[in-house]
């Protein structure tokens, strides 16, 4: 590796921790205490919210907001906002009903630490404080502010589209339809744009609407890399699944095989699933082609999502 590379990565990785803090510390701040009432609720809200997790939706984010000039208290806004969504459907999906897993963050999900009511109310809740928080006041709008009354209305309901049923919802219905079924590469690919990529494309535009206005064609560009690094993500995540172990992943390694759930890989096997991995990152890059200097968090973003090893 030479020297610029390694100061380049040097560089992202401190980037990286220090979004990961500010975002931790805004989490610890908008979520209730564990002390108001109902205490055991907001207990484990703050339990499957804080100290763990990539914070992969966040920090795309706060480098789509590069961007755009956003300022860090607003993307902190919108970044929590986001991975409150995603935390609650961990919550939801951990559920006996759903994929009925007993480790997540290499802790005990929701329902094992506490019980079934209170990690289905812990998910509700999480997903109203969401959007409570981006049609709050707490970006601090002012004359100034580029965003504006109308552009949280925008944000509101690009999170709400990609949370529902024509998005992550949605996904995780044709998932749980699809137990034990083949599906082709056009249907395997439609059920994570939903399940996964549609909140990862969220992110990363809610990010971008942080800031000043972008042209059409931009809006456009920064779309078509959202979705393709949202594919990215699930197409590394089915390759972790089978080759990395239950104690680097925090969760339960080879359990969507085990469930003989329809993978990238169960489709393509593992060096097909890498070739497509690849192919899509080379795709997200460039889609990012016409931003310059300014994308290089997304650039580093995407290296970091196509290579992490949990």
């Amino acid at each position: 590796m030479s020297t610029n590379s390694a100061n380049q990565e040097a560089a992202f990785g401190a980037w990286m921790h220090d979004v990961q803090a500010r975002i931790e510390s805004a989490l610890g701040r908008f979520l209730p205490s564990s002390e108001a009432i109902p205490a055991r609720l907001h207990d484990a809200m703050r339990y499957v919210t804080l100290g763990g997790g990539k914070r992969v939706r966040p920090l795309l984010a706060c480098a789509a907001g590069e961007l755009t000039g956003a300022t860090p208290e607003r993307l902190e806004v919108a970044a929590c906002a986001v991975e409150m969504i995603h935390v609650y459907s961990l919550v939801h999906d951990d559920l006996p009903c759903m994929d009925d897993d007993v480790l997540r963050r290499g802790r005990p999900t929701c329902h094992v630490e506490f019980d079934e009511p209170t990690a289905l109310l812990v998910g509700d809740s999480l997903q109203t404080l969401a959007f409570g928080l981006l049609a709050g006041d707490a970006f601090g709008a002012d004359d100034d502010s580029p965003v504006t009354a109308a552009r949280q209305l925008e944000m509101v309901g690009l999170l709400a589209h990609a949370s529902g049923s024509l998005g992550m919802a949605g996904g995780q219905a044709i998932d749980l339809a699809s137990v034990g079924h083949a599906l082709n590469q056009p249907e395997l690919e439609l059920m994570h744009a939903l399940k996964t990529g549609a909140l990862i494309r969220a992110a990363t535009l809610l990010g971008a609407l942080c800031g000043e206005a972008m042209s059409e064609s931009e809006y456009a560009a920064l779309d078509r890399y959202a979705r393709r690094a949202g594919l990215l993500f699930q197409v590394v995540d089915d390759i972790l699944d089978c080759t990395a172990s239950t104690a680097t992943l925090g969760k339960t390694a080879g359990k969507d095989a085990a469930a003989d759930k329809p993978t990238y890989v169960s489709l393509l096997g593992l060096d097909g699933a890498r070739d497509l991995a690849e192919r899509l990152r080379t795709d997200a890059l460039e889609a990012l082609s016409g931003f310059g200097q300014g994308a290089d968090r997304l650039i580093a973003l995407t290296d970091f999502i196509t290579h992490r090893k949990f």
